[in-house]
């Protein structure tokens, strides 16, 4: 079969940042794939951000495997065991949602884990201004594809959401790449409107549009920016631009559907799974490519990168077919497909152009290809071999080019690989079609393209499976990825509820819960390594109404704490780090999406207690709740300007001790709602 046991050669069939005093709050709606241009302070209404156009997003950084800290953790949070059960036993780990080799799996899931606008309240966008960001090549390009109709629905969908909701609609997008140079904002308007059967009016321009007051805008619900590619503030910001600035961006409908499509590329819940690859740029692929090979039941090279395994394999491969560095990478996927012992196939012949001659294209073995001959496309054994290879699966990924991209000629590899992929779904095999060359190929012989999962953009895709960040989804605001079963947690889920954010060590939680014990506790600290030994001492002691969960309060407050049954009375913030070299990252904690949350959760008469060995600290801190509070929070007694001497609760946190133990004064203060 080839030269390695399990590695086969085919043969012949046998930026501007919003400041606080912004009289209303921002609020994006991510809804397209460009730069975001920067927002202005001078928006009369609060403005909401949403995202729900495709995926075209650059990397920033690669994610850290998660620590065994983090597993464990995930693993007590994920289950809630409890009741003297202790790491390594039987019961535990028969409690665990998911095995540890797919811990990976649950890392992606909570990065990806983001508020989207179907779980948004609907009555918190009732007179607000929300900013879409609209991908204008789901309006400008063809629809070669039910795929395009599909994005498009949703796109539209998101909008008229928003609008019936009562919000007022900002759309802010970028079509100046369009190839028609009649496309213009009044254009695009009129078809909007068209498509909506809504008025969608033209802003004459971002700056004009900014300064307009609220009056001027009672006119219209809904305004197409001006291209933004017409002001630098586009080139300037950053690839999340505004996102990062809003306090709340979240998912539209359509962000929110390939967000969902995406994880299902690294689901090997039905096998056999092979992935046929092609393109070029194999070393800077190596890492993605082995993703897919740990994931894979096999893998099918196409394409570029069909040589630069063959060379690796020692095959006589056309020195222009040899890409720099890649040899090296190639060797080491060889490895791993032979450790995991899974089939890496390359093909058996081409269709090769003779670079002297006028003779149409000629059938070329791949052992063969000599010099003087150009590889264009792929051979009819090719061909024959990858069918009868992908005839059984049940779940198929193709991504990249399957052509050889070395000359610029018609080929019909592509259209009948993608043949292929229809007949397999036919037959019940799910497959996922990655990149502009492979989606457009299937659109030409497939009327069924919502039965597929397409991508027209390779580049967010091959960025996943490198394991990278995606800036524009970890700029959304994020929601807790896990459900909670508050049942097992707590003996008595309806008892009040005690949250204690940044609760370090928990000590302060733990003395809180021996004392009052008609109450649950839960401590949210984003120290995974803490979590862990909180849960180990609950799991040792057997302690029934105290729970720790590893999270990001400030965007996943509301997500965890609204699940749960009982009432929530009590919100302890105490002694935040201040980081004084850095001014905006100084209050970073208390800010005003978490405010609005705790306040929206708080029963009538709950109370939030501050305290803080910074008196600047406490004082922003108590400001913050007054400004963001909704009026519905006051200091409670007193006229609000003094602090308490002593500790109202009568548990001190270890920090509170250790700051009264050398003599310095805490600030404390007691918010109420009313």
């Amino acid at each position: 079969m080839g030269r390695q046991p399990v590695l086969m050669r085919w043969r012949r069939p046998p930026r501007t940042r919003p400041t606080s005093r912004a009289p209303r709050r921002l609020h994006l709606v991510r809804n397209g794939r460009l730069p975001l241009a920067s927002a202005d302070r001078r928006v009369p209404h609060r403005l909401y951000l949403v995202r729900g156009g495709h995926l075209h997003l650059t990397s920033t950084g690669r994610l850290p495997p998660p620590s065994t800290h983090e597993v464990e953790a995930m693993r007590r949070c994920l289950t809630g065991t409890r009741d003297g059960e202790v790491a390594g036993t039987r019961e535990r780990e028969a409690a665990v949602a998911h095995k540890d080799t797919d811990y990976d799996n649950i890392r992606l899931n909570s990065l990806f884990h983001v508020q989207t606008l179907r779980n948004f309240p609907v009555e918190k966008l009732s007179g607000e201004v929300v900013l879409v960001r609209l991908d204008s090549t789901v309006l400008l390009e063809s629809l070669p594809s039910d795929s395009r109709s599909l994005s498009l629905n949703r796109t539209l969908a998101t909008i008229k959401h928003l609008h019936n909701a009562g919000a007022k609609v900002l759309l802010i997008s970028n079509w100046g790449q369009s190839a028609d140079p009649m496309i213009s904002s009044e254009f695009l308007a009129d078809y909007l409107s068209s498509l909506l059967q809504l008025k969608v009016v033209p802003a004459s321009g971002v700056s004009n549009f900014m300064e307009a007051n609220a009056g001027e805008l009672q006119y219209a619900d809904i305004f197409l920016l001006d291209d933004l590619a017409k002001h630098r503030e586009e080139i300037l910001a950053s690839t999340v631009g505004v996102a990062r600035f809003c306090h709340a961006s979240i998912a539209g409908f359509c962000f929110e559907e390939e967000l969902n499509q995406l994880l299902t590329i690294i689901d090997t819940s039905r096998r056999p799974y092979y992935a046929i690859i092609g393109g070029s740029n194999f070393s800077r692929k190596s890492a993605a490519l082995h993703h897919l090979a740990s994931k894979c039941d096999g893998l099918v090279f196409v394409g570029k990168l069909a040589f630069q395994v063959m060379k690796a394999l020692g095959l006589p491969v056309p020195a222009f077919c040899v890409e720099q560095n890649a040899v090296g990478e190639a060797l080491k996927l060889i490895k791993l497909a032979e450790s995991r012992k899974i089939p890496m196939y390359y093909p058996d012949d081409f269709w090769c152009l003779s670079d002297s001659s006028t003779k149409p294209l000629e059938i070329v073995r791949s052992d063969e290809i000599v010099s003087g001959w150009t590889p264009v496309d792929l051979g009819p054994s090719s061909l024959k071999r990858i069918s009868s290879l992908i005839s059984g699966c049940k779940k198929i990924l193709w991504v990249g080019s399957s052509d050889c991209g070395l000359l610029k000629r018609n080929t019909v590899g592509a259209s009948e690989l993608a043949q292929m992929l229809e007949t397999t779904r036919k037959s019940g095999c799910d497959v996922i079609v990655v990149g502009g060359a492979a989606c457009k190929a299937l659109a030409g012989i497939s009327t069924s393209s919502p039965h597929y999962t397409m991508f027209h953009s390779a580049s967010v895709v091959w960025e996943f499976l490198k394991g990278r960040t995606l800036p524009g989804v970890a700029a959304l605001d994020k929601a807790y990825p896990h459900d909670i079963k508050w049942n097992t947690i707590f003996s008595d889920p309806t008892r009040p509820l005690v949250v204690d954010i940044g609760s370090g060590n928990g000590l302060f939680l733990f003395e809180m819960a021996r004392r009052w014990k008609d109450s649950n506790f839960l401590g949210l600290e984003i120290n995974e390594k803490l979590v862990t030994r909180c849960l180990d001492y609950v799991l040792q002691r057997n302690l029934k109404n105290v729970h720790f969960i590893s999270a990001n309060a400030t965007s996943t407050f509301r997500s965890i704490v609204s699940s749960y049954p009982g009432d929530l009375v009590l919100v302890a913030i105490q002694c935040p780090n201040p980081d004084f070299n850095k001014e905006e990252h100084r209050w970073r904690m208390v800010q005003r999406i978490l405010v609005e949350a705790i306040i929206d959760l708080l029963v009538t008469s709950g109370k939030v207690f501050l305290q803080s060995d910074v008196e600047a600290v406490a004082i922003r801190m108590k400001e913050q709740f007054i400004l963001y509070g909704k009026g519905e929070v006051s200091v409670d007694g007193g006229d609000g300007t003094e602090w308490i001497d002593e500790n109202p609760l009568g548990v001190r946190s270890d920090w509170e001790r250790h700051v009264i133990g050398r003599g310095a004064p805490m600030y404390r203060t007691i918010l109420i709602k009313a």
